[in-house]
């Protein structure tokens, strides 16, 4: 196989430099092809020499509304810092845990991971995601023209891209062993998490995280809310290590 493309995006505070080194290392040792590594964002400060740095996609939204990952959304524009082809999409606080070369094998145009906590609606967890550069431009054009409607309609980004996209019949979800989430498949349930450490799940390639905890959190047995108790998952530290 030719070289494949692996994309990231940072902006703001919330994740310092070390999440991109991290993810970075990860790909490295967990792709067997040939790979192109790019990260948006407005400060390279800190990022390893071996990502390839281009600006953050230009969007135009209101001032002082709500975090939604809109600015993903961005990545469906054509002609995005010369990248062609299809291109894996990863959130920086993922995990790898074995090989990701069969996201690049599976068929399909556009994969994504399906939503763990709603699995009977359609919308996906865009954590880890597939498509073709340019392929989806129209959906991003709808997007900046309809914004204030959207965001009547959808809470954030994946919901109105899942919707999008299966509207024109293309929307496909990554076996769903391959991406669990760490907080509900990798975390024992009530009483066991008081005695029981997570794990890693049977088929696991890409752990997600979403809401909380974040990876630094789940290594300290830190769930991130009073409600909700895990141990420590010093596994973690293993996967996610800047090397």
């Amino acid at each position: 196989m030719n070289s494949v493309n692996i994309i990231c995006m940072k902006w703001g505070d919330k994740f310092p430099p070390d999440y991109v080194n991290r993810l970075y290392s990860m790909v490295k040792r967990n792709l067997s092809y040939p790979f192109r590594f790019v990260c948006f964002t407005e400060n390279s400060t800190s990022i390893r020499n071996e990502v390839e740095i281009h600006p953050l996609p230009v969007l135009h939204l209101p001032k002082n509304i709500p975090e939604r990952g809109w600015r993903k959304l961005t990545l469906l524009k054509n002609n995005l810092a010369n990248i062609e082809g299809k291109v894996l999409f990863l959130d920086l606080d993922v995990i790898i845990v074995d090989s990701i070369d069969d996201f690049f094998n599976l068929p399909g145009h556009f994969l994504i991971a399906h939503d763990k906590k709603r699995p009977r609606k359609i919308e996906g967890n865009s954590s880890v995601m597939r498509f073709e550069i340019g392929r989806y431009s129209n959906i991003y054009k709808y997007f900046e023209q309809n914004f204030e409607k959207i965001r009547k309609e959808v809470r954030h980004e994946q919901a109105y891209l899942s919707r999008e996209v299966n509207k024109i019949g293309e929307l496909e979800y990554w076996p769903d062993s391959w991406v669990p989430s760490f907080k509900y498949h990798c975390c024992p349930n009530w009483l066991l998490s008081w005695v029981k450490s997570p794990t890693i799940p049977k088929g696991a390639k890409i752990i997600i995280f979403h809401g909380l905890p974040n990876p630094p959190e789940a290594i300290q047995g830190i769930s991130g809310k009073w409600y909700r108790h895990i141990q420590p998952a010093n596994w973690i530290q293993y996967y996610w290590r800047n090397d």
